[in-house]
């Protein structure tokens, strides 16, 4: 075994590697580099580039980040061959799954770069899972400094080249002198860990077998010893290191390692994005900045630890002035309540000439630590780039889950199942009885009890779980799910089975309604609606013949019954066979929401335990707008109280009522001032729009706010205004206050609650005395959610891991499997981390995620406007995307990037309830055909919120709310400049649009045959809810042809505004421009409350001719009402319900063409119909 950890080490060309490269395009850093030699140089591809460190500063480092852990057994490394001669560099190679701390993989040794062998030399060693990868240089012959052109990084191309994964938390005791007994958790392994290595002061100690998970070492008292394990399998793949351990001898003072790395971190309110998760993110270029004293970080351990000193870093950059910041150290021991102080509170000194590094001695067992920082002499708040924890884990249990299995072996869905796992404890110490809960898929089946188990103990369990429906089940076993009692490690408490449990159908007819139909199929307030169903026989034999009923029941949202319809098909149905549609009769359509309850009778060949699916349920909706699965409580609707207080209504930008949905708010200004509302319906989530005030130079504030339900405290949330005020010129406004006046002040903060909170509970939100800023409240969404399985574990990939790199591994292997087993990956509930587009290409892939409250994807938050998203090229035609939630870090404009989905001549592409946040569009389809885009949460963007142009076709763009984009929300936009083909056949329905804070709720710019119905769009900011404009902007361009556009159903709530210096907008804006603008077919349209106008028409013009009439549009069943005058500074353009502007530009003339109005209604407004014009015509027909 010892033979098989040899390294072997030759130098040899690049080409004998196999297999890709590793290290392309990840990123590279080092200790250092001189001038322009950045270590970027080291993987770009040229030899003829290079990195070198600063010099005559030996030793100096170089390092790849490969994403995610990964087997490697190669370097290969280059210098430029011309104009360089031979040359040795000193050299060892570590790595790290953290990045902080290192592991030895190759010893030091002197290797050759000669030009005769291409100045290349190869390093090989046993298979190694690692992420990060060093060089350690501290020589060079030719040159006082390192050296590298290229880095490059190979794994196993063949056989079992997957790393065992690495061993868990690794601990030692002292069961008497002169002894260290360690004890680490189990590694698992595709195939099997066929043993584990014990390294001492970095060498090889002892191999023990896979099963071992103990040793002890014989050292003298006074000796300090630190110990890592690595598991290793029979291909000879190496995990990556455990963490280290350090016993100090009795001469010395303390030892262990930093156990507040990547651990959760808390801290008091922060200035800009300088947030306390990046005080022990490993890296010292970020930083945890307070917005006030005192400052106060929590580590949280997750358990006791023996500490015995505390590191407070700062960066050393030269950049980073000597400081003195007083600090103290507080701590809290597991089973305790509160803070006590381990460390007085005393000023300390950070020089970067030292390291910017201060070290304060500590002496407790606890499970938090907490520094408090109450004054900095080089900031306003107390700074830490990195906050260590100094110690060794203190005894505590660590149970996990090793096996699963289930009886019978083979089940029959009329066989009671039992399920069964083996606990084990792997931590120091006894654990307290528990229990281990099963889940099928993500269905709770049962629980078992678990006793006490000594430290090393096991026990195996079972729980009953009854039959079980036929399928294929993944088997998942969850020991203290509750973590009732404090644990070493967490994340070794699940385990899932690696075989899915099969339940074998019984021999039975199993009738169910396989589709329940309706038509229209989106329909509208006083449609006749046909309902039908159609019978599947899913079981495995045939039906009785006779006739099988069919009961059919419309339940409004109370539960109230509407109507029943019955009917039923008769005959035989063969095992999978459908019958026809089996129509039942009509309903006249209501505005609401509806569940269609559909009951199959029971057949005679049906055994009981297949009639539970012959009862089924499906939604069902009529109005306008998008059916959402949340509920909306506006803030001036609840109640409030302690000082809050209503303000608006306005139409003012930049004004917290102005901007404000319903242009009302709640301000939660002194302490004790709140909103409640009451719940109409169970919740676990809360998303809230709300305004803070900015930092003072810009670029967001951050702050807290409370949670209560029925008058108890629940939790606090976190707000940030980064992502809102905006400044200066209305068509380009930036992040600077001086810039001029602000707008776009809103912003969504979301969060999961604790608890779910049962319908009829008053939720609060409230401003207490730890509650800072100022606040207004526009809203609150609840809604109940839970997190979606995956579908099918056999045909979706997980990802390893949640980083940028592990989601693409999980793509690209499913785009390279040549089974046809893998059709997309699956996306586990977490916080993923991106950084850059995903490349999904090859071959259809679907991207299913457990739901956007669950999966949600992240853009770098130390960072602003990431082009991150999804690239989808034409050869990924029919993929589907659903279930997560995105991100971005957009904080303005910026025209070209920033589009989630950017697509181009792509067809037959799936984008499904998907949540974008803070990007500059969600999607973008340039001459694309077949996209569905359903069920979709767009908020908070900088440009468009859906665009379709470029000659697409037919495509379908249904149940989508977007609020608060910064151009049009959803529009049809009829450029040719990249296909020349017509923009027609395309559907836009049930779709909400609110605050849109630049450009419309709806906009169509030519093409023809396009259909958009069943719309509501409310309180646009600058411009109109609806815009049927022939402006080509510049383009080449369709204009709209004379196949009608055709624009039904529509609701239009206080929208318009003014833009472009003077220019106002209505609720509908009709703009004939440089293309024709004819075939326009409005019907059956509400506008209420237009800011200045309901429908307004205004024509484009070259110098004095006008370029295009308005022709063939008629408005069919419109009513406008509450169109008064505005009383601003454009109160003579306002307080029209239907307006033929004279003059709406400087350099325009008066509108020219023609409209046509059938039933027309207006009320309340100041004038109906103002028409100076002699060049247009308004027709109304009763």
């Amino acid at each position: 075994m010892l033979a098989s950890l040899l390294t072997l080490l030759q130098a040899a060309p690049a080409h004998a590697a196999t297999g890709p490269n590793l290290a392309a395009g990840k990123t590279m850093s080092a200790s250092s580099y001189n001038q322009t030699y950045t270590p970027a140089y080291a993987n770009d591809g040229n030899q003829s580039t290079y990195w070198e460190s600063a010099n005559n500063a030996f030793p100096q480092w170089l390092q790849v980040d490969l994403g995610a852990s990964t087997s490697v057994n190669q370097v290969v490394l280059q210098v430029p061959v011309s104009g360089w001669g031979a040359r040795s560099q000193t050299l060892s190679v570590q790595g790290s799954t953290d990045g902080s701390n290192f592991t030895g993989i190759v010893a030091s040794a002197s290797y050759t770069f000669d030009p005769a062998t291409n100045s290349t030399v190869t390093v090989n060693f046993a298979a190694t899972g690692t992420r990060y990868l060093r060089l350690l240089i501290t020589a060079n012959t030719a040159w006082p400094a390192g050296q590298i052109s290229e880095f490059q990084v190979y794994g196993p191309s063949s056989g079992d080249t997957a790393p065992p994964s690495a061993p868990g938390t690794l601990a030692y005791t002292q069961p008497q002198s002169g002894q260290i007994a360690l004890t680490w958790g189990a590694s698992t392994d595709n195939v099997g860990v066929t043993g584990y290595d014990v390294f001492r002061n970095g060498a090889l100690a002892t191999t023990v077998g896979g099963s071992t998970l103990t040793w002890t070492d014989s050292q003298a008292a006074t000796a300090t010893v630190s110990y890592y394990v690595k598991a290793h399998d029979a291909a000879g793949n190496v995990s990556a290191a455990s963490n280290t351990v350090t016993r100090t001898g009795s001469s010395g003072g303390g030892g262990g390692t930093n156990l507040a790395l990547g651990k959760p971190i808390t801290g008091t309110p922060y200035t800009f994005t300088y947030a306390p998760a990046n005080a022990n993110d490993g890296d010292v270029t970020t930083y945890f900045e307070g917005s006030s004293y005192p400052s106060q970080l929590t580590a949280k351990l997750g358990g006791n630890a023996d500490v015995n000193s505390v590191v407070v870093k700062l960066n050393p950059a030269a950049a980073w002035s000597t400081r003195t910041q007083t600090i103290q150290v507080l701590g809290r021991e597991q089973s305790a309540t509160s803070f006590t102080s381990i460390s007085a509170a005393q000023t300390y000194t950070f020089d970067p000439n030292s390291g910017n590094t201060v070290t304060i001695p500590v002496s407790a067992r606890v499970a938090d630590v907490e520094l408090s920082i109450t004054s900095n002499s080089g900031a306003p708040g107390g700074q830490v780039a990195e906050f260590q924890v100094i110690g060794t884990p203190a005894p505590n249990p660590d149970l996990t889950v090793s096996t699963s299995s289930w009886s019978p072996s083979a089940p029959v869905e009329t066989d009671p199942v039992t399920v069964s796992a083996t606990v084990a404890n792997v931590g120091t110490a006894a654990s307290p009885a528990s229990n281990v809960n099963f889940y099928l898929g993500s269905t709770k089946v049962g629980t078992a009890s678990v006793g006490a188990l000594a430290a090393g103990a096991s026990a195996t369990v079972s729980a009953a779980i009854g039959p079980q429906t036929a399928g294929s089940y993944q088997l998942t076993a969850k020991v203290d799910e509750a973590q009732s009692f404090i644990e070493l490690n967490y994340n070794n408490n699940n385990y899932t089975n690696p075989n899915n449990l099969v339940v074998a159908p019984v021999q039975s007819s199993d009738l169910i309604a396989s589709s329940v139909d309706w038509t229209p199929n989106n329909p509208s307030a006083g449609n006749t609606v046909n309902f039908s169903v159609t019978l599947k026989n899913q079981g495995t034999v045939a039906t009785a013949g006779g006739a099988h009923g069919i009961t059919l029941t419309l339940l409004d949202s109370t539960g109230k019954t509407l109507t029943t319809l019955t009917g039923s098909y008769s005959g035989a149905l063969a095992s999978g066979a459908s019958a026809p549609p089996v129509n039942l009769g009509s309903w006249t359509a209501v505005n609401g929401k509806y569940t269609v309850h559909t009951v199959i009778a029971v057949d005679a060949n049906e055994l009981s335990v297949k009639q539970a699916n012959n009862t089924s349920d499906t939604s069902f909706f009529v109005g306008r707008g998008a059916n959402m699965p949340y509920d909306v409580y506006q803030a001036e609707d609840g109640q409030t109280g302690g000082g809050a207080a209503v303000v608006g209504p306005n139409r003012t930008i930049g004004d917290l009522a102005g901007e404000a949905s319903g242009r009302k708010a709640v301000t939660l200004n002194s302490t004790g001032s709140y909103v409640q509302w009451s719940t109409r319906a169970s919740t676990n989530t809360l998303v809230t729009r709300f305004s803070i005030p900015d930092a003072p130079g810009g670029g967001g504030a951050t702050a807290t706010l409370d949670v209560y339900v029925n008058g108890a405290f629940l939790q606090t949330i976190t707000l940030n205004s980064k992502f809102a005020w905006l400044y200066g010129a209305e068509t380009g406004p930036g992040n600077d206050p001086s810039a001029g006046g602000p707008r776009h002040i809103y912003d969504e903060a979301h969060v999961m609650l604790n608890q779910t909170v049962p319908a009829g509970s008053v939720i609060k939100l409230q401003k207490d005395s730890a509650n800072t800023s100022q606040y207004a409240i526009d809203y609150v969404n609840t809604e109940q959610v839970a997190p979606v399985a995956n579908p099918d574990p056999n045909a979706y990939l997980t990802p390893a891991g949640f980083a940028q790199q592990d989601v693409q591994n999980a793509l690209d292997t499913v785009r390279q499997d040549t089974t046809g087993k893998l059709v997309g990956v699956y996306l586990p509930a977490g916080q993923y981390q991106t950084s850059s587009k995903f490349q999904v290409y090859g071959k259809a892939v679907k991207v299913i995620g457990a739901g956007p409250w669950y999966t949600q994807f992240n853009a770098p938050t130390t960072q602003d406007n990431t082009d991150v998203g999804w690239s989808v090229p034409a050869s990924a035609n029919g993929s589907t995307f659903s279930g997560f939630g995105w991100f971005g870090d957009y904080t303005s404009r910026i025209d070209g990037p920033g589009k989630v989905f950017d697509l181009t001549d792509v067809s037959n592409v799936t984008i499904d309830n998907i949540w974008i946040e803070h990007q500059v569009c969600a999607i973008w389809g340039t001459h694309v055909t077949g996209l569905t885009a359903t069920n979709m949460r767009i908020r908070d963007t900088y440009a468009d919120g859906i665009n379709l142009t470029n000659g697409s076709q037919n495509n379908l763009v249904s149940n989508d709310e977007a609020r608060s984009t910064g151009d049009d929300s959803f529009v049809l936009f009829a450029a040719q400049d990249h296909n020349s083909s017509d923009l027609t056949g395309n559907t836009f329905q049930n779709l909400t649009a609110l605050t849109p804070w630049r450009a419309a709720g709806v906009a169509v710019y030519g093409g023809e045959n396009n259909t958009l119905q069943n719309l509501y769009v409310a309180d646009t900011l600058t411009y109109a809810g609806i815009t049927i404009s022939s402006l080509n902007f510049g383009y080449p361009f369709q204009g709209f042809g004379t196949q009608p556009t055709t624009i039904q159903n529509v609701s239009l709530a206080r929208d318009g505004g003014h833009f472009w210096g003077g220019q106002v907008f209505p609720a509908i804006w009709v703009f004939s421009a440089t293309q024709p603008l004819q075939g326009i077919r409005v019907n059956n349209t509400d506008i209420t409350d237009p800011t200045y106008a309901g429908i307004m028409f205004q024509t484009d013009y070259s110098g004095s001719t006008a370029l295009n009439p308005v022709k063939d549009t008629i408005f069919t069943n419109v009513s406008i009402s509450g169109a008064k005058q505005s009383g601003d500074a454009y109160n003579a353009k306002s307080g029209y319900g239907v307006w033929a502007n004279p003059q709406p530009e400087s350099g325009q003339g008066p509108a020219v063409g023609s409209a046509t109005f059938n039933h027309l209604t207006e009320s309340n407004n100041y004038v109906d119909i103002y028409n100076p014009t002699s060049t247009f015509t308004i027709t109304v027909n009763p």
